[in-house]
């Protein structure tokens, strides 16, 4: 008897979408605040070992607490990756014992950001200040995120965040430095779209984790959107949010956001994603869990994931 082999049938737009989304998330990270570090033992039971877990430098937290914090979630065995909010240190002494006390906990990973002070509390305006300056360098640290900002910032001209970025990059090429970006969280997938393809004009290489707002009503989405100068969508959501949800340019959900974004393959330098977590953690990671292990379906109409059961959403 000849045995037929039949043809495997052709996967689906949506299932090679769903590929491409849980492909993504393998690498996918995401954040606490100071005050979430009693989640950590929780976090644990949700998301595998050494998922990089940034430590958010909040407003009202000290840079003590969130070095104390990155140390607890290196303990965990997270990757952790403090924020340093340049802006809100007192002086280089405070910063390079800071580093020292990160390296001495086994932390290698830092996000260096400017910070949301209004004025800088000591001599340290901008990151670059502070990698001009060789501190991190001489630290030990190995790894530094910088900030990309896909939809601007309303207190910052788009050209000087260019420029900011490029000399990032030249510094970190002139140095031992391994550096990446980390963008702001954004609503508008267009906006990122836009912002890459002008990453690759200006032959800016670095490697891209690409922020996304985690589960949260569209009312925290405006407020953070607000405390973090989001010029686009910031005014989209402000003007006014009751018709926010029907938006056909926003992504309002990491659902929305992560279909938009992967709907055509990416460029391999977007590695992967960054979810903020805006103080609702764990919220996140279960989420995370169940999208990255491919525990979801896509539901096309309303742009969105159906995911088995309540508890990825609890």
């Amino acid at each position: 008897m000849v045995k037929v082999s039949l043809p495997e049938r052709a996967p689906s737009a949506a299932q090679e979408l769903k590929g491409r989304i849980v492909s993504f998330m393998q690498g996918a990270s995401t954040e606490i605040t100071p005050s979430e570090e009693i989640r950590l033992p929780e976090l644990t039971r949700v998301l595998p070992a050494g998922t990089a877990v940034y430590v958010a430098h909040t407003p009202n937290a000290s840079f003590a607490q969130v070095i104390h914090a990155a140390l607890a979630v290196r303990r965990a065995g997270f990757l952790a990756t403090p924020h340093i909010a340049v802006r809100r240190l007192a002086d280089a002494s405070m910063l390079r014992t800071g580093l020292a006390e990160l390296r001495a906990g086994g932390v290698e990973h830092i996000l260096l950001i400017a910070g949301d002070a209004p004025k800088p509390v000591g001599e340290f305006s901008s990151t670059l200040d502070v990698l001009h300056a060789a501190i991190v360098e001489e630290s030990g640290i190995a790894c530094v995120g910088v900030a990309g900002h896909p939809e601007g910032h309303n207190a910052v001209a788009p050209a000087s965040l260019w420029q900011a970025l490029e000399a990032k990059q030249n510094i970190a090429a002139a140095s031992a430095l391994n550096m990446h970006v980390v963008t702001q969280f954004g609503l508008d997938g267009g906006a990122f779209r836009i912002w890459a393809n002008e990453l690759v004009r200006r032959r800016i290489r670095l490697p891209v984790r690409v922020g996304i707002a985690g589960p949260a009503p569209i009312a925290k989405l405006a407020h953070f959107a607000i405390q973090c100068g989001i010029a686009a969508s910031m005014r989209a959501l402000t003007r006014n949010l009751s018709t926010a949800a029907h938006s056909s340019i926003l992504s309002l959900s990491p659902d929305q956001h992560l279909l938009r974004l992967l709907a055509s393959p990416l460029p391999p330098q977007i590695v992967a994603p960054h979810f903020f977590a805006f103080g609702g953690a764990l919220e996140t990671a279960r989420w995370m869990r169940s999208i990255a292990a491919g525990d979801f379906d896509i539901n096309a109409q309303v742009a969105q994931f159906n995911i088995p059961g309540s508890a990825a959403r609890a």
